[in-house]
């Protein structure tokens, strides 16, 4: 839809949405660029505390995708006040409170609707060096595709609605939900990276269909080798 959009030529443009990337960057200067993400689900779980964790967690992996540093979060929220209690809403909230504050970022406020069904995520505002930019096109041949969690989720937590998964293979699933990309992108950032992406909901097949286009390759995948929950 953005692409049939006027093109921004401003030079400090460095990522817009001329491409499929999971964020936008904007220099400051030689030295700093900002990253801007914004992204919101509905509840995968009845648990408000841990809807609150996976919704954060899946906001702040497009900074990390972009090879960046989570600075500030805005809540995004869509809240049925007529018929969920408002302490619902501050689990939620706290539960993102609690990731916004393990990936060192701030939550400086976010804006409230009334909606028939519970929404929430944040807007979230990085910083990445304007040399170090992660996107999802640039792959070279011969790389390596390295998967940072194992995928899978959105199967299980459609296949938990009906009491097809047990409560090992979907606790596994939770615990890789709320995990932070953290730790692998302070790995990643010690490597030279020419592609990346966040995986979430296109899925793994998804996000190969928009990276492999971007970059003029075709990709090999063994299934085998694909870590599954």
């Amino acid at each position: 839809m953005l692409a049939s959009l006027p093109q921004n030529n401003d030079p400090n443009v460095l990522v817009g949405f001329d491409t499929s990337d999971d964020a936008g960057v904007y220099l400051l200067n030689d030295e700093q660029a900002l990253v801007f993400t914004a992204d919101f689900i509905t509840p995968p779980v009845d648990d408000p505390y841990l809807f609150g964790q996976i919704a954060a967690a899946n906001s702040l992996s497009d900074v990390y995708a972009m090879g960046g540093k989570p600075l500030s979060c805005l809540n995004l929220v869509g809240f049925p006040s007529g018929k969920l209690e408002d302490e619902v809403l501050e689990r939620i909230v706290a539960g993102a409170l609690q990731k916004i504050t393990e990936a060192g970022a701030v939550l400086l406020g976010g804006h409230t609707t009334d909606d028939d069904e519970p929404k929430f995520g944040l807007t979230v505002t990085g910083l990445v060096h304007p040399e170090k930019i992660w996107r999802n096109i640039g792959a070279q041949p011969g790389d390596q595709l390295i998967l940072t969690k194992a995928i899978g989720s959105g199967v299980l937590l459609n296949a938990n609605l009906k009491n097809l998964v047990s409560k090992e293979a979907l606790q596994d699933c939770l615990d890789s939900l709320i995990e932070l990309n953290k730790a692998a992108a302070e790995v990643l950032a010690n490597y030279e990276i020419h592609a990346a992406t966040d995986i979430t909901g296109f899925g793994f097949a998804g996000h190969c269909m928009e990276m492999v286009p971007g970059s003029d390759l075709t990709l090999n995948i063994t299934l085998d080798d694909i870590p599954i929950l």
